[in-house]
């Protein structure tokens, strides 16, 4: 696929997130993430629900409608970069966010991630260069808590304490999930 076939301030793939309240998800987006709603693009229903919108975040394009009645929950799983976890975080919480998995240190970054009050779950990161890690270099090192293949084709798991604690929060998480 050529550049030239996505639209301008569109990517590849873009995210599309279906909320019980759309107008309180984009007011929330706008205020922990710094969205930009494109008004020409907001698009309400007959029957009151907000049919189509769309915002953009940094480089990404969201769009964020109403659930309709009968529909089922479907929470967006969705990763983000952003310049400071710990100010996005605090906003996000002050907001409603619920975090559920504190930032911790991984492979050139920090990660953490946060349900927001709509119940989607964000994996929030903050890119670190200075620390960057490599996937050829994940196995190597005393502590490097990831994927190794000791001679076979078959991956082994050797988890550091991170690694232990992100994935269990994962885990956690994920079975609470509820419309």
């Amino acid at each position: 696929m050529t550049q030239s076939s996505v639209p301008e301030g569109y990517n590849t793939i873009n995210s599309f997130i279906i909320a019980k309240d759309a107008l309180k998800l984009i007011a929330f987006l706008t205020e922990v993430f710094g969205a930009e709603e494109d008004m020409n693009s907001h698009t309400v229903d007959s029957d009151g629900l907000l049919l189509h919108s769309e915002l953009t975040i940094g480089n990404s394009r969201v769009m964020v409608a109403d659930t309709k009645p009968g529909w089922p929950y479907t929470p967006g799983l969705l990763q983000i970069y952003v310049e400071d976890v710990e100010v996005t975080l605090a906003q996000a919480v002050k907001l409603g966010g619920e975090i559920v998995t504190k930032p911790t240190d991984f492979y050139g970054a920090v990660l953490s991630r946060m349900k927001d009050p709509f119940g989607n779950l964000w994996w929030v990161y903050q890119h670190n260069p200075a620390a960057e890690t490599s996937w050829d270099q994940v196995g190597s090192g005393d502590d490097a808590g990831a994927y190794t293949s000791p001679g076979g084709d078959e991956q082994s798991w050797e988890p550091s304490e991170e690694m232990t604690y992100i994935h269990d929060t994962l885990l956690k998480v994920m079975e609470g999930l509820k419309a």
